[in-house]
């Protein structure tokens, strides 16, 4: 088992209006120098600031380049590729500004960790913050300096395929893994030659499109808005990031590229934001097919007023700038205000005094054993043990296992979605994992059975002949890394093709069955969820899945995490949440209240939810107060002990309700959690602190305030169960 010491804490605090928002290096004297280089420039190359291209390698971006009249490239990776574009710009053009060069470093550059779905599920923010600093040192070392990351979108519809880029449904593990991200990426100085600037995405409401389809409209009230889908956004902004990208969906009606609100209102004039807005993939162009501009020209006018200061690919601003700033219809002040915050992260990222990267620094940070370790141990920590019946795991290294299924050794479906840089041959499978972790390799048997989509079962019967032989079977089952991600929405949420059937005729052998579930996403797997004894999820794992489910199959690691979302029992049941709020007939056994007809309103696992090899109880929940004024801290402690007879990290859990508010409020409300790592008999007292960040929430009329009245708080390893207590705000 795992043997690590101490308690993981990590405090993030939701207050709506930052203050002293500031990233890392920012001060006065910074803006002394932007105006003297906006003093220099021409038009054209003021607006050249404001555009970035995709790729590099045509003749005409590298004229673009020397001509001063381009800000950034994305797409364009490695030392030699960078560096040749940053010379046109740096050496050719008038006044040498550098390029920025951009790339979805997601989830790893090279080493590949979990899906950042995954990563949530560790709840483990120390952990993903390391893994974003291994991508940001990886990434920089070959020429990029901004990532398009995090993504912070809160999301509580599955069906979306892009859930699996971001950290679940609820805004407080929300907000504190992305401030977590943030600071792995850019650290305490954006010029470190290990540090690159994180892009905050996608701003904003983008996982509440409608239907779970991609790109869709989003309605989202003003306080829904502000309670749930800003605060990780806001996180973020406080600990420093230096850019954010526009969404491509609209919002009430506005699209997310052109809405004054949230761009100006919200990002800059409440929360003080110094950085600069690029718009997502020609998101600026689609305004035309949102039907809010009649043309490009319309379009480049509203971004840039509502608070958008770089074009990707979308030319927009290139072609119609000049001619709006000629009619009079774009102020000069308004270009020059656009370039200043380009030009402000330039300079932080120190690019006027180290714009080229040492190609020697390529070999060297690349895959190196200690990022393959971090990858390791946050794919350990990903892994969620959703049922252990009987105990079978974890597994005898001596027992003869059949590994079946269409992803047992699939490397590339578990680099995931944005892979960015990550090799498939890098790829430990879990049939590797497993072999590995053997007595003996022959030990281990392996049949496809089937794949993941299609209806062709002529693979079953020699996974079945291997089951029969085997002493257990392991079956790996799930999604492959095209079927989640963008534009990769699903209806259906149950296992595609075939697998389950395969499930069920392997289980039907009665041999002891142990499925791992690969996916970006929740899976509806009632039968599975039923009738199977013991079920791991795995997610989308990176490079070193295999070992690190092996670790957790055999024992060498206590499964720890805890799922960041509600899964459905039915896709019917969407979308599904924990923090839902009550309604005037809640769920009872009476037939006028909320519920279906033909499936529980329950969900198959509840939000937080994760087993162990071990057990902990809980108890001597204590509040050192009973009441409280509406600006005072609140400390609750409770004992949590491991009663088991394996030493392991439980997740405690902090959960809030304010029982009556002047709107109606959630059930329940994540507002604190600790992993601890305790020893089998050993106790420790958790501590955890309520104030206004934790207890507030916007009113009727948006003020963020704590209104007197009573609350209810838990203490537990999931959103469902818990020792509970009260108290008054006076």
């Amino acid at each position: 088992m795992n043997h690590r010491g101490g308690l993981v804490v990590w405090a993030i605090i939701l207050i709506p209006v930052m203050l002293a928002a500031q990233i890392p290096g920012y001060g006065t004297e910074i803006e002394s120098r932007i105006d003297a280089m906006v003093a220099q420039m021409t038009l054209d190359e003021k607006i050249g600031q404001l555009q970035q291209y995709a790729g590099g390698e045509s003749a005409e971006h590298r004229e673009m380049a020397a001509a001063g009249r381009v800000g950034s490239f994305l797409n364009v990776r490695g030392a030699e590729s960078t560096n040749a574009l940053q010379k046109l710009a740096v050496e050719n053009s008038r006044l040498g500004i550098p390029l920025m060069f951009g790339l979805d470093v997601i989830h790893g550059y090279k080493t590949l960790f979990p899906i950042p779905l995954a990563e949530a599920a560790s709840w483990n923010p120390e952990l993903v913050e390391r893994a974003a600093a291994v991508a940001a040192r990886e990434a920089r070392a070959c020429g990029i300096h901004w990532t398009f990351a995090p993504m912070v979108d809160i999301a509580r519809d599955p069906r979306w395929g892009r859930i699996a880029e971001g950290s679940g449904e609820d805004p407080y593990l929300g907000a504190t893994l992305a401030a977590a991200r943030v600071h792995g990426f850019q650290g305490m100085d954006l010029s470190a030659p290990d540090r690159i600037a994180a892009c905050v995405k996608h701003y904003v409401a983008y996982g509440a499109a409608e239907g779970g389809r991609d790109y869709n409209t989003t309605e989202v009230s003003e306080r829904t808005l502000r309670d749930v889908y800003l605060p990780p956004f806001a996180a973020a902004v406080r600990a420093g990031a230096a850019t954010l990208m526009s969404a491509f969906n609209d919002l009430n009606g506005i699209p997310a590229s052109a809405n004054p609100f949230t761009l100006t209102d919200i990002l800059r004039h409440e929360w003080g934001f110094k950085g600069f807005v690029v718009s997502d993939w020609n998101s600026i162009g689609e305004l035309l097919n949102h039907g809010i501009a009649a043309d490009s020209a319309e379009a480049a006018w509203r971004a840039l007023s509502a608070g958008i200061e770089m074009d990707m690919e979308g030319r927009i601003y290139k072609n119609a700038l000049p001619g709006l700033v000629e009619r009079g219809l774009v102020s000069t002040a308004a270009i020059d205000e656009a370039v200043r915050r380009i030009l402000r992260i330039k300079i932080l990222l120190g690019l006027f005094e180290n714009p080229y990267t040492d190609p020697d620094l390529e070999k060297q940070m690349l895959r190196t054993p200690e990022n393959l370790a971090i990858a390791r141990q946050m794919a350990r920590e990903s892994i969620v043990l959703l049922k252990n019946d009987k105990n079978i795991l974890p597994l005898s290294r001596s027992a003869r296992v059949a590994v079946i299924g269409p992803l047992a050794d699939r490397q590339q479906d578990l680099l995931g979605t944005w892979a960015c840089e990550g090799e498939a041959g890098d790829v430990i499978t879990l049939l590797q994992g497993i072999r590995s972790a053997a007595v003996k390799p022959d030990l281990v048997l392996h049949a496809r059975g089937c794949d993941v989509l299609g209806s062709d079962r002529s693979g079953f019967k020699e996974a079945i002949q291997l089951a029969k032989r085997s002493d257990v079977v392991i079956a790996v089952v799930g999604e492959s890394a095209d079927l989640s991600g963008e534009a990769s929405s699903r209806a259906d949420l149950a296992l595609p093709g075939v697998q389950e059937q395969l499930v069920q005729e392997v289980a039907a052998t009665g041999k002891p069955l142990v499925v791992v579930l690969l996916a970006g996403r929740p899976l509806t797997i009632p039968w599975i969820a039923e009738q199977v004894p013991a079920i791991l999820m795995a997610w989308h794992g990176g490079v070193q899945a295999g070992s690190a489910v092996a670790d957790v199959l055999f024992g060498d690691y206590n499964p720890s995490g805890r799922l960041p979302l509600t899964w459905p029992r039915t896709v019917g049941q969407v979308p599904l949440y924990y923090n839902h709020k009550n309604t005037g007939r809640p769920t009872n056994e009476q037939k006028w209240s909320t519920k279906y007809l033909d499936w529980p309103i329950t969900p198959q696992y509840v939000f937080g939810f994760g087993r162990s090899y071990s057990t902990f109880a809980y108890s001597h929940l204590s509040l050192d107060k009973n009441e409280m004024g509406p600006r005072a801290m609140l400390t609750v402690s409770a004992v949590v002990k491991n009663s088991g007879r394996v030493a392991g990290d439980e997740v405690v859990q902090l959960y809030v309700r304010d029982l009556a508010g002047s709107v109606t409020r959630p059930v329940k409300e994540l507002k604190g959690f600790k992993r601890v790592y305790l020893e089998p008999g050993e106790s420790r007292k958790i501590e955890f602190t309520l104030g206004p960040g934790e207890l507030g929430f916007h009113d009727a009329h948006h003020r963020h305030q704590v209104e007197p009245g009573r609350f209810k708080v838990w203490i537990g390893p999931n959103s469902a169960e818990g020792i509970e207590g009260d108290f008054c705000v006076r």
